[in-house]
């Protein structure tokens, strides 16, 4: 028997699952599809490299900016510009501030608009007030908060992007622009907009409302499509949570380390990417460990997981509470990223409160430039998870060779095996579809905030259709909307 859930819904991009239940109706197998091909390895070759940053944000409407800043990185080493730290500081502090609005506005929009119905209606709540439509309706005062905090991180990537998408602000060697005072002044101010204060504040209610829940569906939060893992994550050469540059750290579902603060320019001595058949997504491994027990997951929740601090003081705070919870070990409940996708956006709010009141922002070198290289690696911890950019150059200057492992790339094995978990909780012995289990499914893939093709979504209508059959291909089951 087969059970096929096409489009997943509320997360970026389009993809689809497929639940085969043995002669018993019990799960056997589960597999997330991504059913769309972008071929951006192939259309920026060619181009002459200082066009890549601006080429390759094309990939998203939601996260351009960390395409725009993980290409801009590798770029910096093919112009002798360093690996991260080697920009001035107004360089790199610009670009950090662009990074931290887009972390800002990117896990409010995910929490809020995608993730918070499930929580607010349950995960079998009725499909037309699940959605962000319905919070606004019932929930006023979080859909607000939802709303105001991703316009204020939107307006922070505008002053240093350029623009709120497909900005053009990071340039080989360091940034384009200084922010001006008139700019400061207004997320400090709040004249016309929420200042950052503000913005701080919310970010801590969020997380109060976050934990209330948890305090009153612990079996839900922790249990639900959980298992154990591996973890991956930049982190700072002290070991700090840092989200634009560092080493590459993994450890394993005890803590041990099995990747030790490696330079990510060598990142190829150390993961390899699988291939299978039924998706277009690859499927990324530690080498030395191989595809079985070598792969891992990324974002919030590994970041969590990797690092040893949060080098902000409301922030530290809430993780030293994340990390007690697990005793110290790490954390494998995969409901649990929305609690740590919070407590990075209230870290990020404390970074664009010390950025804003930074000199170097308004003053200094903007670009550095050094010995020309053939090639170079781009890493940066996106949103959805850590983020690969590697590009070759030839003598003329143009891209030969460009691979990129994105955020929801990383963590395709451990959807998948959510997506696994999730259907065995939720499929019973009857052979019926009921919305709370096509949903159910949903929520686990959801918690990852994954952007199946890093892209913009296609136009028009995109229908879901499931059917149901029976070992003897018989159909028992058909819904659609």
């Amino acid at each position: 028997m087969k059970v096929t859930i096409e489009p997943v819904t509320r997360v970026e991009g389009h993809g689809k699952v497929t639940i085969y239940l043995d002669e018993n109706n019990k799960v056997k197998q589960s597999r997330l599809h991504i059913v769309e091909f972008r071929g951006f390895e192939r259309f920026v070759q060619g181009r002459p490299y200082w066009e890549a940053p601006v080429l390759v944000q094309r990939l998203c409407g939601i996260c351009p900016v960390s395409h725009h800043l993980a290409a801009a990185k590798a770029i910096d080493v093919i112009v002798g510009a360093g690996t991260g730290d080697g920009l001035t500081p107004t360089g790199e502090k610009m670009r950090r501030l662009m990074h931290y609005g887009q972390f800002f506005q990117s896990h409010v929009l995910h929490f809020f608009h995608l993730a918070s119905p499930d929580l607010l209606f349950g995960i079998d709540g009725a499909p037309e007030i699940r959605n962000i439509i319905g919070v606004a309706k019932q929930h006023k005062d979080l859909a607000v908060m939802g709303v105001m905090m991703r316009k204020f991180g939107q307006e922070i990537i505008k002053v240093t992007a350029g623009k709120k998408i497909h900005g053009t602000g990071a340039i080989p060697g360091g940034i384009n622009k200084h922010l001006t005072h008139e700019e400061r002044d207004y997320f400090l101010t709040g004249e016309h907009i929420q200042n950052i204060d503000q913005m701080i504040q919310w970010s801590l209610d969020a997380l109060e409302f976050l934990k209330n829940y948890h305090r009153n569906n612990t079996d839900f939060i922790d249990n639900f499509a959980s298992f154990p893992s591996s973890h991956l994550s930049l982190v700072r050469k002290d070991g700090a949570l840092d989200l634009y540059h560092g080493v590459l750290r993994a450890v394993d579902t005890n803590g041990d380390r099995i990747l030790d603060d490696v330079d990510y320019q060598n990142y190829t001595d150390y993961i390899v990417e699988g291939v299978k058949k039924w998706s277009y997504m690859k499927f990324p491994y530690l080498k030395h460990l191989g595809p079985e027990k070598g792969w891992y997951r990324v974002g919030p929740l590994a970041r969590l997981n990797v690092c040893d601090f949060i080098p902000t003081p409301l922030a530290q705070k809430e993780f030293e509470e994340f990390r007690a919870y697990t005793k110290g070990k790490p954390n494998n409940m995969t409901m649990h990223y929305h609690w740590a996708r919070l407590i990075e956006t209230l870290h990020a709010a404390e970074m664009i409160k010390e950025l804003l009141s930074d000199p170097d922002l308004y003053k200094g070198e903007l670009v550095i430039k050094g010995q020309k290289k053939s090639e170079g690696v781009g890493l940066i911890e996106a949103p959805r998870g850590t983020l690969f950019h590697h590009y070759r150059i030839n003598e003329n200057d143009q891209i030969t060779m460009a691979n990129l492992i994105v955020s929801t790339t990383n963590n395709n094995d451990p959807m998948n095996m959510a997506v696994n978990e999730a259907a065995k909780s939720l499929m019973t012995d009857q052979p019926t579809i009921t919305e709370g289990m096509m949903n159910g499914v949903e929520v686990a893939i959801r918690a990852y905030d994954p952007c199946l093709s890093c892209a913009t979504h296609a136009l028009g209508q995109m229908p879901l259709k499931i059917t149901l059959k029976d070992n003897n291909n018989e159909i028992l089951d058909i819904k659609s909307t």
